[in-house]
Order: C-alpha cells, then structure tokens, then sequence
C-alpha cells in the first residue's frame, strides 16, 4: 500500500524471540529498497492472568510506538485470498473508520462471529461480537482500518472498563460515537488460531509455506 509506512508485530513475551527469529530471516531475504520496515514488539506478559488482550495491545503499540497516524490494525491469525490493497483503496475513498466483511455461507454459525448491520450507504447500524441471537448473516472479519482521530479513542474505550480481548469490541463500541463504514471484500477470509483450522487451511491452500507468502506479496 503506497502509504504504508511501517510494519509492527506485537507479541507476548513468550513467542517474541521465535517472532524476532522470523524477522531476521526476512530481513534477509528482502530487497531493503522496495521493504517496508519491520518491528517485534515484546508486550512484557507470560501468561493468561497477566495478558493485555487485543485490545489492550493495540494501545500498547500506540503508546510504545508513539503512534499518530491512521491505523491498520490485522489479527495474525487470518489467512484470505483477496486484495487488501482495494480496501486500502476503498478506506481512501470514503474517509471512516472502516471494517471488513462478507456474508456467511449456510453452513457457518453466524453466532461465532462478529455480526454487523449496515444501512444502505454502508455505514454500521448494529455491530455485535458473537450474538447469542445474530441480526444478520454477515460475518465482520479481524481486519480494522482506524483514522488518526480515533486512536485516543482506545484509551477512553479501556478506562470505561470495556473488554479488552477480543478485537471487534471495539468497533462495536466506536460505531455508537462516529460512523464507522464496512467493506465487503470478494473472496476469502480464515480464523486459522486453532490446530483444527489450520489443518483445514492446508487442506484447501495444499501451497508450501513459501508459495503463499509470494502468492499474498502479490495480491498485496
């Protein structure tokens, strides 16, 4: 994306050093002219008693990072097959915060996700982390597009003692204090944070693990 400007990977304080490992290796192998800048980022917790959630480490960053600039913000559990680029694109144009999503298939039980009603410009009418009864069938995915005016939000978001974990809180809280747009991207998009999941992502991506690292730089 033309505006990318750095790239931060924040890790609790017992994978960093396989994270760290994994960034050598890329530094490595990357052409430094064309590579956007890579940072590891040790949020200091060892266990679940101690853990700042994802949201806690999203304000981890801004403060750590010192960030003040419009926000992308990706779980690094997701595998998906279409262009973040024409998000990019679509976030530009518009202008809001902005979330990804795309409708379930039949199969899939909408109250294992994230579930969002849009009006018909696009914009979120309701948005609801695992509905115990779903108003809708589409699925809002752990990919956030956040504008620079809104990062101070976090910390209000935090100290009210709103949940700290799991990512589409947020949005779900933010959509009720500024408008908060979503993109419907063509394509897919994997939750791979179980063994099970992975499995089945192997299953149907049979790529090696270097194939789908060029596959995704191209669609990027």
């Amino acid at each position: 994306m033309p505006d990318l400007e750095e790239i931060i990977v924040v890790s609790n304080h017992r994978f960093v050093d396989q994270f760290k490992a994994w960034a050598k290796e890329r530094e490595g192998r990357s052409n430094q002219k064309t590579t956007v800048p890579l940072k590891i980022i040790d949020d200091g917790t060892t266990c679940e008693t101690d853990r700042l959630g994802a949201i806690g480490d999203i304000q981890f960053c801004i403060d750590h990072c010192h960030i003040d600039d419009d926000l992308l913000v990706m779980a690094g559990d997701n595998l998906f097959t279409w262009r973040l680029y024409d998000a990019w694109a679509h976030f530009r144009k518009h202008g809001e915060d902005m979330i990804v999503a795309h409708r379930l298939e039949p199969s899939q039980d909408p109250r294992n996700f994230a579930i969002v009603v849009t009006d018909p410009n696009g914009l979120v009418l309701h948005l609801e982390e695992k509905p115990e009864n779903p108003r809708s069938d589409i699925a809002v995915y752990a990919i956030y597009f956040y504008r620079k005016d809104t990062l101070p939000l976090f910390r209000q978001y935090l100290e009210e003692g709103n949940n700290p974990d799991a990512p589409g809180h947020f949005p779900a809280w933010l959509y009720k204090r500024k408008p908060v747009r979503v993109y419907f991207f063509d394509g897919h998009c994997f939750d791979i944070g179980t063994p099970e999941a992975y499995q089945e992502v192997l299953t149907t991506f049979p790529l090696s693990l270097s194939e789908k690292q060029d596959d995704e730089q191209t669609k990027v």
